[in-house]
């Protein structure tokens, strides 16, 4: 059986199990169980430590079937799926550490550079807090991101390095996620007071952002590995969020079906055919357009080639574009579907609610990567915070 097969088999436990997410402030044991044994999380990983290294455009679209069940449970299949690419470039140690006894170790985030690092011998003292650490009950590692300091602590390198932390290093803020949407993530803060972490739990994010490499030259003959990480991560990102809208529309066909309205049926009223024609079409066109640019990175990946700015900031740009695409087309759907869908006992409105609070991740922010891809095209620099 493939992974999708796999959760198809979940599909009921992950919506049976989406409002007590919520009620929780992170995924059901039972949730992240399922989606331990459906294999999403290993998609990525390196078959010498247990992965499947699946095509990229595999690991999406069970990150989109997922997502569809159980916003929440896509949100953190694509976030914390998606670390084992990363962590695939790093050093062969940590790999081991990380993977070696239970390849279904999962690590979390922040990247965020938050941290502090001071240089001693053989590592760095670490410290920091960061917000956002998606999944971060169910994980048993961290990849955070940092700065390296000097011996008083003023930032000798602005270069953003991550920095991998076993759970005992790290405390998870209880109470910390307290929102209005994407609750089922646990998406906690973090803080690490004066850990000492090696040199080598550390990865430059240069090589990897570009897809050129990283500390495992063994990594290099597979494209998975060679496909540029914020294409990837940020794709996980769209992926999710173009799950939820599809799941909002979902949600709002069930709806519609047995509504009635002072009109008659709400399924014969042209105006709500009408939003549903347009919207399913928009969710359609961008769940598209992101499968077919992980496609063509890696058939460039495959030829042995480096992507190149021009490509990646093109990417970057479809997929913000993407999410908003989407999650315009479950609102205007949302706003067709009566006063009765507010009462927070329905489906449909968590599901818009975690829609809108997808936009919020700074992967979806559409000014600042327009912005850079306009740059880009007329041969400008593009400012270094923005990520491509």
């Amino acid at each position: 059986m493939t992974v999708l097969d796999n959760i198809e088999q979940i599909a009921d436990v992950l919506e049976a199990n989406a409002a007590e997410g919520e009620r929780l402030g992170r995924l059901p044991d039972e949730t992240a169980t399922a989606l331990r044994t459906s294999g999403v999380m290993r998609m990525l990983q390196p078959k010498d430590f247990g992965g499947l290294e699946s095509h990229p455009v595999d690991f999406f679209r069970a990150v989109l079937e997922i997502g569809v069940h159980d916003p929440s449970s896509g949100w953190v299949a694509g976030v914390v799926g998606v670390h084992p690419h990363e962590l695939a470039h790093g050093d062969r140690r940590v790999q081991a550490e990380v993977w070696a006894e239970d390849p279904d170790t999962w690590v979390a985030s922040p990247y965020a550079p938050l941290g502090r690092a001071r240089p001693v011998d053989g590592g760095y003292v670490f410290n920091g807090r960061w917000n956002f650490s998606s999944g971060t009950d169910h994980c048993r590692w961290v990849m955070i991101g940092g700065l390296i300091t000097d011996q008083e602590g003023e930032v000798a390198d602005p270069a953003p390095v991550h920095f991998l932390l076993p759970r005992s290093d790290y405390e998870v803020v209880e109470d910390s996620w307290d929102v209005v949407g994407l609750r089922g993530t646990g998406s906690k803060d973090l803080v690490v007071t004066e850990a000492f972490v090696p040199a080598y739990r550390t990865i430059e994010t240069s090589g990897v952002t570009d897809g050129t490499g990283g500390k495992d030259p063994s990594r290099a003959s597979v494209s998975l590995y060679r496909m540029p990480r914020n294409v990837m991560f940020s794709g996980a990102i769209t992926a999710a969020t173009l799950a939820m809208a599809k799941g909002t529309l979902a949600a709002y066909v069930a709806v519609t079906r047995s509504r009635e309205g002072r009109g008659g049926r709400a399924a014969l009223d042209p105006f709500q055919l009408s939003a549903l024609g347009a919207a399913a079409a928009d969710i359609d066109a961008s769940i598209g357009h992101l499968l077919w640019d992980i496609e063509r990175v890696h058939d460039i990946v495959e030829r042995g080639e480096v992507v190149s700015l021009d490509v990646r900031a093109e990417v970057r740009r479809n997929q913000v574009q993407a999410s908003h695409r989407a999650a315009a087309a479950a609102d205007s759907v949302f706003r067709l579907s009566g006063g009765g869908s507010l009462h927070r006992s329905g489906v449909l409105q968590r599901r818009w609610r975690d829609t809108q609070a997808a936009l919020h991740h700074v992967q979806n922010g559409s000014g600042p990567i327009f912005h850079a891809y306009g740059l880009n095209l007329f041969g400008h620099p593009i400012p270094p915070h923005v990520k491509i």
